[in-house]
């Protein structure tokens, strides 16, 4: 299915006047507003295939109805949201579950869309279907070199399937570590995952970058391999350049200050990206901004006051993509919601008074501090995400037109109401 121009320009005529008022009434208090609009204008959050159908749990998955049934099919979707919200022009894709059979075709397609191919990932958390040996122990960190080099392959070949697409990333997530003590040899494990690495790292093209992601507990609860962002540093510094730590929101024991985790890793040169997701409990995978949007807004100022210390770009010089689980949801509302909260937050980050919150920071005035933070949280930017929206020929309320024109009833009826998506 794909979505025709003239019904996103209809629906935004509806919506002019109610959105002009709104939009006149907060860009009038913003100094800089044609700033504000043209960063908001360029940033793109990448959607994972993974996430088109509806997710699941460990113990049960209900599926909604019109999933995508293919590669073809989850790159459609991903060109509906786009289409809606303008701010999601890339895919993710994760091996082998959307295995590109002909990549050029694939590629074809995404750019009909207006789409890139953003970070492929691998997957040595499950043993696939005719998989020779097993994962259950482990993969880059096993103590048998036949599955450690099992792997590395696998890896490697998500590189070349990466190559064929135009994509420049190999993310990698390790699901490795032990539930009970004396299962393993941490510091034996952590130096076979490092030499695990040092083949994949040698293997990627000279423009290519490896995220590296790090998780505190589950699917092992006892200890993971790399179970922190220092433990993913110290991975990515002995590998080289090319070697960054991937920041998942979820990936985190309880009360973890994210916020200072960012800025530090950006002062290092070292952070990647992030998978964005939120959480109550722990890897949750729940809405972007659902729990705890005052965080996420937290985060992205560091982030803005980080990357504009070192002459960054917002948009393209670290990785932006979702990654969450949807179980009582349509994903492709979800996600909608998810890349509309990713855009407030970055909105009200844009929004900081730095001169004035330095000045505060010198003079020990927390109270100052605090109130010129909350300031700008508080200013509703949704007229801001919006105009911006509208400028690149989005809607101004992707949801609702999304509603509107009952795209999953469309799909539904394109493709049925038991299809299953692979994916979590």
């Amino acid at each position: 299915m794909k979505l025709e121009q003239h019904h996103i320009d209809t629906f935004n005529t509806d919506q002019a006047d109610a959105h002009a008022r709104a939009f006149a009434f907060t860009a009038e208090k913003v100094p800089d507003i044609q700033y504000v609009l043209q960063r908001l204008q360029e940033f793109q959050v990448a959607i994972p295939s993974w996430a088109l159908g509806t997710g699941g749990t460990r113990f049960g998955r209900f599926s909604g109805g019109g999933e995508p049934r293919s590669l073809e099919e989850k790159v459609e979707d991903v060109g509906l949201l786009h289409a809606l919200n303008r701010a999601s022009g890339a895919i993710s894709l994760h091996i082998p579950w959307d295995i590109p059979e002909n990549a050029p075709a694939i590629k074809a397609l995404a750019a009909q869309h207006g789409l890139r191919f953003d970070a492929v990932n691998s997957n040595t958390f499950q043993d696939q279907p005719g998989q020779k040996l097993s994962y259950k122990f482990g993969s880059l960190h096993h103590t048998d070199k036949a599955v450690r080099k099992q792997a590395i392959a696998h890896n490697i070949e998500v590189v070349k399937y990466g190559i064929e697409l135009g994509s420049n990333v190999l993310s990698l997530w390790l699901s490795d570590g032990s539930n009970f003590p004396g299962q393993l040899n941490f510091r034996e494990a952590f130096l076979r995952t490092l030499e695990s690495l040092q083949e994949i790292y040698a293997a990627l093209p000279a423009d290519w970058k490896l995220y590296i992601e790090y998780k505190s507990c589950e699917p092992n609860f006892y200890s993971t391999t790399i179970a922190d962002w220092g433990q993913s540093l110290m991975l990515a510094n002995k590998l080289g350049d090319k070697a960054l730590t991937l920041v998942d929101l979820g990936h985190h024991l309880p009360n973890a200050n994210i916020e200072q985790i960012v800025a530090l890793l950006l002062m290092e040169g070292k952070l990647a990206g992030f998978h964005f997701n939120d959480s109550k409990y722990g890897d949750d995978d729940l809405t972007v901004g659902s729990i705890n949007p005052y965080q996420l807004f937290l985060i992205f100022n560091e982030l803005v006051e980080g990357m504009d210390a070192r002459g960054m770009h917002h948009a393209s010089d670290l990785g932006w993509m979702i990654d969450a689980s949807h179980n009582v949801k349509d994903p492709l509302e979800d996600l909608l919601q998810s890349v509309e909260a990713i855009m407030i937050a970055y909105a009200q980050a844009l929004l900081v008074d730095t001169k004035a919150l330095a000045e505060a920071r010198q003079a020990n005035d927390v109270v100052t501090a605090q109130e010129i933070l909350q300031e700008a949280y508080r200013t509703d930017v949704r007229p801001l995400v919006a105009q911006a929206r509208l400028l690149n020929g989005g809607a101004l309320q992707p949801v609702q037109l999304y509603r509107r024109l009952k795209i999953r009833e469309a799909l539904i009826k394109e493709r049925g109401l038991k299809t299953v998506a692979t994916g979590l």
